[in-house]
């Protein structure tokens, strides 16, 4: 059983390789090859979605080949709270180009199934800080994540955790504005990665990379994702809703991050102002859009 489970891991993990496509990172395969995923979502029979279109079914078994598929997996159904889709993931991952030996903070560790992909793709030389808002959440996922000793995890607001200095900084819950303590501690050329979401939950994945004192910025996608506690601003949610209003899917115009307000001399620059931080538009990429 064992080799068939193993099996079934590297099917799912190559999959996932054709399917994202993973191009640049191929020890992000064989992360998700090695990790088990039945060790993070409870015993079946699992509440699992084929895609987040669909409606939900229940497997008619316990056999843990189910899980091997890009599927979500319901961890509570109360709270619309699931393992999330392993292609979504792999390809965040693979625009934030991770390293060994990178250290990384995770903001919203569910389970710690992702948690253990990543310190998969770090190593031993690696750093993974995983941080869960919800006590018992974070509690199950410590227990969890026993095996890999390079995951520190913490319970708390992954927005005030501060770990000193980080190669990368990924978030699972959507925001209206990033925390300045997670740009603050990107080290030059680290990367963040989070969903910028309205009160719909929808809207797209910001990725900033350093560059000395400022931060290129571009759109790698839509999404609909669970919002981030404590990060979420109401009149910030309308205006970004407004400026994504008309834009085709995932085509957002903007070329760089700016900490702090903007100021007078900067407003035919400003796409979206967020509290602490502002977006550059991008008049290349507007053009480009606008001729879509």
């Amino acid at each position: 059983m064992d080799g068939t489970l193993a099996a079934a891991r590297r099917w799912y993990a190559e999959d996932l390789r054709y399917k994202v496509p993973v191009l640049r990172n191929p020890q992000l395969i064989d992360a998700f090859a090695s990790v088990s995923r039945e060790q993070f979502v409870g015993p079946g029979p699992w509440r699992i979605i084929s895609d987040p279109y669909s409606d939900a079914f229940l497997t008619p078994d316990t056999d843990l080949r189910w899980l091997y598929h890009d599927v979500l997996v319901t961890i509570d159904a109360s709270r619309n709270l699931n393992n999330g889709m392993p292609s979504f993931w792999a390809r965040n991952f693979e625009h934030l180009d991770i390293a060994r030996g990178d250290r990384v903070l995770q903001v919203g560790a569910g389970t710690g199934y992702y948690s253990a992909v990543l310190a998969e793709i770090v190593g031993s030389a690696g750093r993974v800080t995983a941080v869960e808002t919800d006590p018992m959440l974070a509690s199950q996922t410590r227990a969890n994540l026993v095996n890999w000793p390079q995951v520190d995890v913490v319970s708390g607001d992954g927005r005030t955790v501060d770990v000193g200095e980080l190669d990368v900084v990924i978030v699972f819950a959507g925001s209206t504005h990033p925390s300045r303590l997670w740009l603050e501690r990107l080290v030059e050329g680290g990367r963040l990665l989070m969903p910028l979401t309205d009160e719909s939950w929808r809207g797209f994945l910001l990725r900033a990379i350093r560059r000395q004192n400022r931060f290129e910025a571009s759109s790698i996608g839509v999404v609909s994702i669970y919002p981030c506690m404590g990060g979420r601003d109401e009149e910030a949610g309308k205006r970004l809703r407004a400026a994504l209003e008309g834009l085709p899917p995932g085509k957002v115009p903007i070329c760089a991050l700016h900490v702090g307000d903007s100021s007078s001399d900067d407003a035919e620059k400003v796409w979206f102002q967020g509290p602490g931080f502002w977006l550059e538009r991008d008049p290349v990429g507007e053009n480009a859009v606008a001729q879509t």
